[in-house]
């Protein structure tokens, strides 16, 4: 019940606004997200997955965003290192953005059991567990595991909350020389600089506030942060905490 308006909405208007991001997709990578859509809408009916279920608002608000992520990898679309998405939740934007990004390694982190449940459907579902895993855990427990801490050349996070607290949960995992890309609105400036001193105590630096000219998502930017210098043992604190009480 769901073929036309995936097929009419998903497939030519997803490859339209992709194209302005400077990504072409292959039939194949237009099937994935055709698959992807399906189920999304499919387990939305018993799980919180997602608020937005017309087609084409998935289409922009959730592949064109995640895409967007594109913009400030290292080599663009051709990026060929190794992601971790903390907060994962319906897969975004990390499951897009490897989707597009045919040459990543993706690490998916996600703590609540149903979401991670989806995740792994999807993984399993669209073949590609060459190149994804998933964590079903919280990201101040797991930025402390020694194979994954300082590990990853990118870090992602679909930003809400505090800027402070996400690098907090976030750069941890980040490897020196590596960046984190926060997805934030265009307005994050005032935000950037109260978290300025957070930055500089976790070992980043703001590199770049990029924002995307995309009249179908206006608004968005890329917080862009380069990891300088070794995250301090003590950080993440225990789970709750960098929320509660921001650095």
């Amino acid at each position: 019940m769901f073929a036309y308006p995936i097929r009419g909405l998903v497939l030519q208007r997803l490859q339209e606004i992709a194209r302005k991001l400077g990504v072409e997709l292959s039939t194949t990578q237009l099937h994935l997200f055709e698959i992807y859509t399906r189920e999304l809408l499919e387990w939305n009916k018993r799980l919180n997955l997602t608020a937005i279920t017309e087609p084409e608002q998935i289409v922009v608000r959730h592949y064109i965003d995640s895409m967007s992520v594109s913009l400030a990898l290292p080599g663009g679309i051709d990026f060929q290192g190794s992601v971790v998405d903390v907060g994962s939740g319906g897969g975004f934007p990390g499951l897009p953005l490897v989707l597009a990004c045919s040459g990543a390694q993706m690490t998916l982190i996600e703590s609540i059991g149903k979401k991670t449940r989806f995740l792994e459907h999807m993984i399993e579902i669209l073949q590609i567990g060459k190149r994804v895993e998933v964590y079903p855990e919280r990201s101040e427990i797991l930025a402390h595991r020694p194979h994954l801490r300082e590990n990853f050349d990118v870090v992602v996070v679909r930003a809400v909350g505090k800027l402070a607290t996400i690098c907090e949960l976030c750069l941890p995992f980040c490897r020196l020389g590596g960046r984190m890309i926060a997805q934030k609105k265009d307005d994050c400036w005032p935000e950037i600089e109260r978290a300025g001193r957070a930055i500089g105590l976790l070992g980043g630096s703001i590199v770049e506030v990029k924002t995307p000219s995309l009249d179908a998502l206006p608004g968005i930017a890329l917080v862009v942060i380069q990891k300088n210098s070794p995250t301090p043992n003590q950080f993440p604190r225990r789970s709750g905490l960098p929320s509660k009480r921001p650095l």
